[in-house]
């Protein structure tokens, strides 16, 4: 394939290992776990994996030469960093082993039930070193759910004589991760099952992950490009710039933009649901501070929007859980996409149908028709941004006729969501992402099954930082999925008392009314470490003792 100059220079970067992971491992387990909630059903549904310990590296001076051959999965939304996984892993079963094999299923989940695979060799995966995107073997949202499906997989793992599964994915594919390994413990397969931690939303965090990778790399491209934008409305001082960002479930890419890049407003989902705000509060709050900053002669400005804010005004979302179960009864699939609309008004209660008929007509169509493979309203095609800048500028015209008003506002939008994904790596992600590789490779060789790799410590010097192993079943609670309730990990939403909201809520009244820009600029990967090597602030604060 042909590389630029700056993939040739990344790819000689070597990625840096913690101590625990840079020779022979030997584990070190902890006490045995619960799920977060629901215990007595997370248990009875995972028996085979329920209450295992948590599990740290340490040293060692004996080698393990572990035979076997494994198996990788990318599944879901891209993320800066997965081919590092992939790496990490590859590298360290060799080391192992050099006789162990790896085998890459194509486009996700599906590859594995569909029996669609390549063999990962040296040549063919040097191309892939600290690159971005999941273009070595592709991604997929195939759910990995299904007894049959299980079996199918089965067929081809004994085929390739493969000893482990690792799949790659945010919360929704490790618990498949969970599912699958339960399923072949359960049998006695002796297939094992690792997870890896990965979205750029941030969401899939708690006490034992501290970050998913790939949200050190995508809120770092995001603030760049919003960055950019602040220069040029400080520079042109015309527009108001609406930017949503991705985000559907959590508000943490925001909030990270917002403290790399300081802009006039930054709605953060979490405090919106909290304090109980209306679609029509967040456009007086808005407004206001554009009337503010316009009695100060500054008609220009950012407003940063989480794609999921819409979902978490309390009217909204109670309107569309609503939603949600009348689209999952039978009848609402044998109807056509026309009727729909009218099928789903004709089941909401008074409340709901308020809400709804109160709602633009584009935005409430998009609410009553498409779901994404989860069941979820697909909120990242409804233009928050648009709806929320229309809105603001009718309130400012009757502000003006109120005499509460006096300036011009001239709006731009933009959306930043796919343009993180698939970044070349941070050095944070492709350190952080190459130890979660050999951390997966190191749960497999010690014979572990149902656990997710992690790295801890992680805004110390890589040397420092920790490397083990948790079981999924941990973090797991019953939640209502498309009508039923569900095993799944539980998301990390913004918390409103951690210390990144706190420091962003101290200062946002002074970033509202002055021009406090910061321009983070691009992401540098060589120079000195503080401009290099930097975690997120939001993981930066979260650690800060």
């Amino acid at each position: 394939m042909e590389k630029s100059a700056l993939q040739l220079a990344r790819a000689a970067y070597q990625p840096k290992l913690p101590k625990a992971l840079q020779g022979a491992v030997k584990v070190k387990e902890g006490a045995p776990t619960q799920s977060v909630d629901n215990q007595e059903e997370i248990k009875a549904l995972f028996p085979n994996t329920y209450g295992m310990p948590l599990i740290e590296f340490e040293q060692s001076d004996v080698a393990n030469t572990a035979k076997m051959n494994v198996g990788v999965i990318l599944s879901g939304g891209q993320a800066p960093g997965g081919h590092n996984v992939i790496t990490g892993l590859f590298d360290t079963i060799k080391k192992l082993n050099p006789e162990n094999r790896l085998f890459g299923f194509i486009l996700g989940p599906g590859g594995l039930v569909d029996h669609q695979y390549m063999e990962i060799t040296e040549d063919f995966i040097d191309d892939y070193r600290n690159t971005g995107g999941f273009d070595m073997i592709g991604s997929g949202r195939t759910k990995l759910e299904k007894v049959d499906q299980f079996e199918k997989g089965l067929e081809i793992i004994r085929e390739l004589d493969i000893k482990a599964i690792v799949i790659i994915g945010g919360d929704d594919s490790n618990t498949n991760a969970c599912v699958l390994a339960e399923y072949y413990a359960a049998k006695k397969y002796g297939v094992q099952v690792i997870g890896c931690p990965k979205t750029i939303d941030g969401d899939l965090k708690n006490d034992q992950i501290e970050t998913s990778f790939g949200f050190d790399t995508a809120c770092k491209t995001y603030s760049e490009l919003i960055g950019n934008i602040e220069r040029d409305c400080n520079s042109a001082r015309k527009y108001w710039h609406f930017i949503k960002v991705m985000g559907r479930s959590a508000s943490h890419i925001a909030l990270e933009c917002a403290l790399q890049c300081q802009p006039n407003i930054c709605l953060i989902s979490e405090e919106v649901e909290a304090k109980g705000m209306s679609l029509d509060d967040i456009v007086e709050y808005i407004a206001n501070a554009v009337a503010q900053r316009a009695s100060d002669g500054n008609n220009f400005g950012t407003v940063i929007i989480p794609e999921g804010v819409i979902e978490f005004i309390p009217a909204i979302k109670k309107l569309i859980a609503q939603l949600n179960d009348v689209l999952a009864l039978p009848e609402a699939k044998e109807i056509s996409r026309d009727e729909q609309v009218d099928f789903a008004k004709s089941h909401l209660t008074e409340e709901n149908l308020k809400v709804f008929n109160s709602l633009p007509v584009g935005v409430a169509r998009q609410l009553a028709l498409d779901r994404d493979p989860h069941g979820n309203v697909q909120v990242s095609l409804i233009e928050t941004e648009k709806l929320l800048s229309t809105m603001v500028a009718q309130k400012l015209e009757k502000m003006k006729k109120e005499g509460k008003y006096v300036g011009k506002f001239g709006t731009q939008h933009h959306f930043f969501g796919y343009e993180g994904r698939c970044a070349a790596p941070s050095n944070f992600d492709a350190d952080y992402c190459y130890a979660l590789g050999t951390s997966a490779a190191q749960l497999i060789a010690n014979g572990k099954t149902g656990y997710m790799a992690i790295v801890k410590n992680t805004t110390a010097k890589t040397d420092e930082w920790k490397a083990g192993g948790v079981p999924i079943t941990m973090m797991m609670n019953m939640e209502k999925r498309a009508g039923e309730m569900k095993p799944v990990i539980r998301k990390a939403l913004v918390e409103l008392d951690g210390a990144p909201f706190k420091e962003f809520a101290a200062h946002r009244d002074e970033w509202a009314r002055k021009t406090a820009y910061i321009y983070p600029g691009p992401i540098q990967y060589w120079g000195p470490s503080e401009v290099c090597d930097q975690p997120t602030m939001t993981l930066a604060l979260e650690q800060s003792k």
